[in-house]
């Protein structure tokens, strides 16, 4: 049976050396000694005994051991070498008892390199082990600012609180989104029994991802697990069965395929042309009287809040623009704790269409679309990446630069405050806009950014410690605060006079939307064949975005305003074309490129006429955690 059995493998181990030297790869083992820097510059640490995972086994220390396999570690020497006598004798050991002498190796890089034990690990890679045990010494390079080195540098602080080596990611931030996506706390240790546990779920995970050819994507099983217990929760996922789990991943499986390709995001900046008459479309739709059924899941009241106050007149905009086509419900106070049963709702109500009006409620949105996929469902939030449902924005920026150069020209004393929120994608852009339009106005002008969403922050004592001759504040009024602390104002013996405001009108939004789903432009885009995620995200020329001038703003200066906004309007203008500068210097030196629209929806740097600093997520107070964890801006390298 041995030498039979080794004439597999060496078959095995053949073909991998003919494929990797038609590849112009080396043909046998890597060698650790040969890829290790220099002494100086990394240090050792013995990690004890643990078990190896078989596939993190990259090759062996020394070139002395390396060609007697091929580099998937199978034998490369005649049946008649003393070799491959020793081959067959651990594999009938591995047969009838098990290899249970450890290995010896050395990880290095989240790879393992063997220095005793080659045979073993041959025996147990041909025999389909998951992992084998070994005595493990660990290098440690210095730190640097390359990814891989602060990837590695992250695995190394989770591995204190869990002695866990088999899973690894793609990109920076994963093991502190697995520590929290598991319920634990940033620096909590884990228990044996939830090793145990997490273990078990991996291993079940890892082999229904990779029957289901999962290694041909361009992911790691680590980002495909991550992605799974945050869709659907670690918890809920435990509980599965095989087959359920496995139903699932099969539901789930364009989205583990979006993450290996995540600039692939389909941006419309535009709606497509109609392409019938509305009478035409409608006889189209359905047959008899069937009404389009559409629900808005909002996180607050129209009453308590603007943002939730906006997408309601979207609502009520739409309702009446399409009567008799058009069906609407909402549902308000919407958490992260009750979205699942309110999207539930709207789905057995029969809704066709569901907005969820904050990106909080993306990953609900996704696994109920995955769950209904008859349901049309849209979430409104920027740069979000998911094949099962769409995103949608506005662009404010826009607004923003013109609301800049209103109050630029109005400062007194060339002071500005700028009230922000979240630093999450979009807001970043709506700040820098602001400031470009400040300064075009007044080149004096600099612009004092607070953040209410700090902790202990009361902007009312700043705005006062500061001295603004202007401050822009919420977008919008909210209906039961009857304030007038909102758009662009100045604040005289204690009240405020509004120069401008901001407007979004979804309920454009939603009718062009609507119009897309009437005549196929929207399936038309839902073409299953096409592994691209679709954000809308409009602005001034659709309608979606305007700025309302006050009485208070002087004659001249509307007409400069409204002229601004027309330019913007007609996109005879672009806020951010030209020479910018950012605090840090030249962020783009050509005087006649205009930033692309990724650009702006991920900047993570302010203009240089901007007092202030983007804020990270420990510095925010508690209610901003949920926004910050879906759209919060990731400071990008360089």
């Amino acid at each position: 049976m041995g030498k039979e059995e080794y004439r597999k493998a060496l078959k095995l181990g053949k073909k991998d050396y003919q494929t990797r030297l038609l590849h112009g790869e080396k043909p046998i083992l890597q060698v650790l000694d040969d890829i290790l820097p220099d002494r100086s510059s990394y240090s050792e640490a013995s990690i004890g005994l643990v078990q190896i995972p078989i596939e993190q086994i990259a090759g062996t220390k020394t070139f002395a051991r390396s060609s007697s396999f091929a580099g998937n570690f199978m034998p490369i020497l005649r049946e008649d070498t003393e070799f491959a006598a020793k081959w067959e004798n651990l594999l009938d050991a591995q047969t009838q008892e098990g290899i249970r002498e450890p290995i010896k190796a050395y990880e290095y890089m989240h790879r393992f390199y063997v220095s005793e034990g080659n045979k073993r690990v041959s025996v147990m890679k041909y025999s389909g082990a998951v992992s084998i045990l070994g005595n493990v010494i660990r290098i440690i390079p210095k730190r640097t600012q390359e990814k891989e080195n602060k990837m590695y540098y992250e695995f190394l602080d989770f591995y204190r609180f869990a002695p866990v080596n088999y899973i690894w990611f793609t990109e920076e931030g994963g093991y502190a989104k697995l520590q929290e996506a598991v319920g634990k706390e940033p620096e909590e240790v884990w228990t044996e029994e939830e090793l145990m546990e997490f273990s078990s779920l991996y291993a079940r995970f890892s082999y229904e991802f990779r029957e289901k050819g999962g290694e041909k994507l361009n992911i790691t099983t680590g980002d495909a697990f991550l992605a799974f217990i945050t869709l659907y929760g670690y918890d809920a996922i435990e509980q599965k069965t095989t087959s359920e789990m496995q139903e699932l991943m099969t539901k789930s499986w364009e989205e583990f395929a979006l993450l290996g390709q995540e600039s692939e995001i389909d941006l419309k900046m535009k709606p497509a042309p109609k392409k019938k008459s509305l009478f035409s479309i409608l006889h189209l739709h359905a047959p008899g009287t069937r009404k389009l059924k559409i629900a808005f899941i909002y996180e607050k009241t129209p009453g308590t809040s603007a943002w939730t106050y906006a997408h309601e007149l979207g609502r009520l905009y739409l309702q009446q623009t399409f009567p008799e086509e058009v069906q609407t419900l909402c549902y308000e106070n919407g958490t992260l704790e009750n979205i699942d049963s309110l999207l539930s709702d709207a789905v057995n109500a029969g809704c066709d269409l569901i907005f969820t009006t904050t990106p909080p409620f993306a990953q609900a949105s996704v696994k109920a679309a995955i769950a209904n996929p008859r349901v049309r469902i849209l979430n409104c939030s920027l740069n979000t990446s998911h094949r099962y449902i769409r995103t949608y924005y506005s662009r404010m920026y826009e607004a923003k630069f013109l609301m800049g150069a209103i109050a630029g020209a109005m400062a007194d004393n060339n002071r500005l405050t700028y009230i922000a929120d979240y630093p999450i994608y979009g807001s970043i852009a709506n700040i820098n806009a602001f400031a470009l339009g400040a300064r075009m106005m007044n080149p004096r002008a600099e612009v004092y950014l607070e953040w209410s969403a700090r902790k202990d922050m009361d902007i009312e004592e700043r705005i006062r410690e500061i001295g603004a001759s202007c401050v822009s504040g919420k977008d919008m009024a909210i209906p039961e605060e009857a304030s007038r602390f909102f758009g662009i104002y100045h604040i005289t013996e204690g009240r405020p006079r509004n120069f401008a405001m901001p407007l979004w009108h979804w309920g454009k939004f939603y009718e062009r939307l609507i119009w897309a789903i009437l005549d196929g432009t929207w399936k038309y885009d839902d073409d299953p064949s096409v592994k691209k995620a679709i954000n809308y995200w409009w602005g001034m020329s659709e309608g979606v975005i305007d700025v309302v001038f006050s009485k208070y703003l002087p004659v001249g200066l509307n007409r400069l305003a409204d002229l601004l906004k027309t330019s913007i309007s007609a996109e005879a203008f672009d806020p951010f074309a030209g020479i910018l500068y950012s605090q840090a210097g030249v962020v783009q030196n050509d005087p006649v490129r205009s930033l692309s629209p990724e650009e702006i929806m991920t900047m993570d740097w302010l203009a240089e006429n901007v007092i202030g600093s983007i804020p990270p997520g420990e510095e925010l107070k508690e209610q901003a955690k949920p926004v910050m964890k879906q759209q919060g801006v990731k400071k990008k390298e360089g």
